[in-house]
């Protein structure tokens, strides 16, 4: 018991402070692929239901491609995929080798997969508001912005918020999937951990508590934000 807080503490040679920094990494990877999606998650609904013909094809191509792929076979082809492309156009240009960062790319890939999902979320909420209700704002002059962004926006929010919850707890999860790129996330510092201590299991069952407790954390604060949003609605 002892050698286990030792190693799991932030002094005398314990990984804590490289947990805590991983688990810093798996939050900003997240928090950035989760807005990402929800932007490409709204403008891929918003052209499915507006858009003209080619624009909903190219919507309904990208939402077909990125649920049918594995994720970490997208994570994998966009990240040598994409170092080799970067490192091809560079190398035209006369300049030397660059680098590809696994957080940017975690962040692009997991935000391109869960736009795909959140786009589908986002159609359904829009097509719940009554279509009166934009009728209404348009019979008291307001622009078509306006009127998305101060009619059906609150409207279509707390009908989204619960399939976005569900998404964002996937994503948390879907985060480990970057240790294959050697990013510094959560799981890749387990990893790490275990092998020079060979103490597989002490490290994954905490990294299990981790994921836990960031999963709990933030159904509370979703929880209330659901609550929050529907409070001018009627009680069921």
């Amino acid at each position: 018991m002892n050698q286990a807080i030792q190693l799991l503490g932030f002094e005398n040679g314990g990984w804590g402070n490289a947990l805590w920094q991983g688990t810093l990494v798996t939050l900003e990877i997240s928090i950035g692929a989760f807005f990402v999606g929800m932007l490409l998650g709204l403008l891929t609904a918003l052209a499915k239901l507006h858009g003209n013909p080619f624009i909903q094809s190219i919507a309904k191509g990208y939402t077909t491609v990125c649920r049918a792929v594995p994720e970490l076979l997208l994570i994998l082809l966009f990240f040598y995929g994409g170092s080799s492309l970067i490192n091809a156009v560079f190398d035209y240009l006369g300049y030397g080798y660059v680098e590809v960062a696994g957080l940017p790319v975690a962040i692009a890939v997991l935000g391109l997969v869960q736009g795909a999902y959140a786009s589908e979320i986002f159609r359904g909420s829009i097509l719940a508001v009554h279509s009166g209700q934009a009728e209404a704002g348009a019979a008291y002059g307001m622009s078509p912005r306006k009127i998305f962004f101060r009619v059906t926006l609150p409207i279509m929010a707390p009908y989204a918020l619960a399939g976005l919850s569900n998404l964002w707890v996937n994503l948390i999860k879907d985060s480990a999937l970057i240790s294959v790129i050697g990013t510094n996330e959560l799981l890749y510092v387990a990893k790490q951990a275990g092998g020079s201590t060979r103490e597989y299991l002490l490290f994954f069952v905490a990294v299990a508590v981790i994921y836990y407790l960031i999963t709990l954390i933030s159904s509370y604060m979703l929880r209330k934000l659901e609550i929050y949003l529907r409070r001018w609605q009627p009680p069921h």
